[in-house]
């Protein structure tokens, strides 16, 4: 694993359109959230350390959020051939262990992940209404601890989300999000061999 930080793409970015294949099998855009205030976009996987630390907060974030209007979206934009555990049909399965209620996206090109800059798991973006680049900072400032190698723990310091609600509490309440934002920080995204971006390393 290569402990990794998001490349903190630049305020006012506008959203990268996507079309991306979902776990239920339904196909996926940018304009699919036209009617929500705020748009998040995650890139997440099954097997990061750092994504399983945050998913149970994320779950129930998403959920409240979802109720005042504003999207969520997850990509998955793991190589899943040299990582089978960040799989589509293993996908299906960790939506419903986590309660997602949000769409999970696969990502199997890495086109996505290239056009939004995104560089580690989780790495997440919010939008505003007018799908410009309000946030990309960290979920909150919890990490896992790490026991060993392929071993971690989240029990003494669990993840709350704080910093994401925050940046949705604002926007959704008409205000600017502080440009003063803490990278996001996780495993790095798994490109497939040769198709490392620019920015990767």
């Amino acid at each position: 694993m290569a402990l990794t930080e998001s490349t903190m793409l630049s305020l006012g970015s506008n959203a990268p359109d996507f079309n991306l294949p979902s776990t239920d099998g339904r196909m996926f855009t940018l304009s699919d959230f036209d009617d929500a205030p705020v748009l998040v976009v995650l890139f997440i996987c099954n097997h990061c350390p750092y994504v399983i630390h945050i998913a149970p907060a994320l779950a129930s974030l998403a959920r409240r959020y979802q109720e005042l209007g504003a999207a969520f979206v997850a990509i998955n934009s793991n190589d899943a051939t040299a990582y089978p555990a960040d799989s589509l049909p293993l996908m299906k399965e960790e939506k419903a262990r986590r309660g997602y209620s949000f769409p999970y996206l696969f990502d199997e090109d890495q086109s996505v992940a290239k056009a939004y800059s995104a560089a580690c798991t989780p790495d997440l973006y919010v939008f505003d209404a007018e799908r410009k680049l309000a946030y990309r900072g960290q979920f909150d400032d919890t990490r896992p601890h790490r026991i060993s190698s392929g071993n971690y723990d989240s029990s003494a310091h669990p993840a709350d989300g704080a910093e994401l609600a925050a940046a949705l509490d604002l926007l959704l309440s008409g205000k600017a999000v502080p440009a003063a934002q803490i990278p996001s920080m996780g495993c790095n995204i798994k490109w497939k061999p040769g198709n490392e971006p620019d920015y990767f390393g």
